[in-house]
């Protein structure tokens, strides 16, 4: 089972969370600049920073047991 822990925070940890920021702040201030809210381009870098942010802080914050069940 798979278990995250905030104790593991890390300087991963900070990394994830600010490209999961980065990526909400990219969208909002394109589409209030430009006037676009639709375009793959845009779509493809968000995604891009979301999904590193994410992963980065499951990744970061899992419990690591060394717990073998044999």
């Amino acid at each position: 089972m798979i278990k995250i822990n905030i104790r593991n925070a890390n300087i991963y940890t900070v990394l994830s969370l600010l490209f999961l920021i980065s990526g909400i702040g990219f969208y909002l201030y394109w589409g209030v600049r430009y006037g676009v809210w639709a375009d793959i381009g845009l779509y493809a870098l968000t995604s891009l920073l979301l999904l590193a942010g994410l992963f980065g802080l499951i990744l970061s914050l899992l419990d690591k047991n060394d717990e073998s069940k044999e």
